[in-house]
């Protein structure tokens, strides 16, 4: 990695003022006994009951790889990464556990469909943290809840089982780019929520509506403001709402609901 690395391999630290997603891996494969490693490490984050409800299921396969990419919209990190790790909730383990010890397990529903997705999601990020500090590259695809029923098929995934983040990682082949970010005065609430004035608005923003390339996504997209980029091409109210009833069908299936 370059001079802008986030890695100071002097004093091996991570500023994560400097992070970067990584899109374009090496050739040179991740070991699996590091990839295990840092996910035994990140094990010891928090947790619902100290019950870890997640799974991860690692895919190096290339025809795996390839079976993921269509849920992935063909996302070419996929397929060229080292390795494709899937984070799943998972109570299914704990079900089957408490079945085993005369316990009577009440876990398909919502509530514990929560519980088991924020206990992936905390180690997920524990994890990208510490694969991070370690120099590999990686990338979140929040493509993952988008296409759930396929990931789940592709997967074998049971019931009580629900995809939740998926990670590219590898050695990085590119320095990657860091990303714009609100000022943190924008996101702290001191002692109850402040709502957010029209000034307030426009002094956050600002930033972001002001960089080069934001006004390059405006101008390609042929919208009038950076907000539409956004309610208009990317991420559409239709969209989102049909998105939002798949994603119940499949919680159903799945026995979350």
């Amino acid at each position: 990695m370059g001079q802008q690395s986030s890695v100071n391999k002097q004093h091996g630290m991570y500023d994560y003022t400097r992070r970067k997603s990584i899109r374009k891996y090496s050739s040179k494969p991740v070991d699996n006994s590091m990839v295990v490693d840092l996910l035994r490490e990140a094990s010891q984050t928090q947790t619902m009951g100290n019950l870890q409800l997640y799974s991860v299921i690692i895919t190096r396969d290339e025809a795996s790889k390839k079976a993921l990419a269509p849920a992935h919209f063909y996302q070419p990190m996929v397929e060229n990464a080292s390795v494709v790790l899937t984070f799943c909730a998972d109570y299914n383990r704990a079900t089957i556990w408490c079945k085993q010890r005369k316990a009577n397990p009440g876990y398909d529903n919502f509530l514990s469909f929560q519980n088991a997705a924020t206990d992936a999601l905390l180690y997920c990020q524990t994890f990208c943290n510490m694969a991070e500090r370690k120099g590999l590259g990686l990338c979140f695809l929040g493509t993952t809840i988008y296409n759930s029923q396929q990931i789940i098929d592709i997967l074998k995934l049971p019931k009580l089982v629900m995809p939740i983040a998926t990670i590219t990682l590898g050695w990085p082949d590119e320095e990657g780019q860091v990303s714009d970010r609100l000022p943190i005065e924008a996101i702290i609430h001191n002692e109850n929520y402040k709502q957010y004035s029209t000034e307030d608005i426009n002094n956050y923003y600002s930033y972001k509506e002001s960089l080069t390339e934001n006004k390059h996504f405006v101008e390609i997209n042929n919208v009038e403001t950076l907000a539409q980029v956004f309610t208009d091409i990317r991420y559409r109210a239709e969209d989102c709402k049909n998105i939002s009833q798949s994603l119940l069908k499949v919680l159903k299936n799945q026995k979350f609901l």
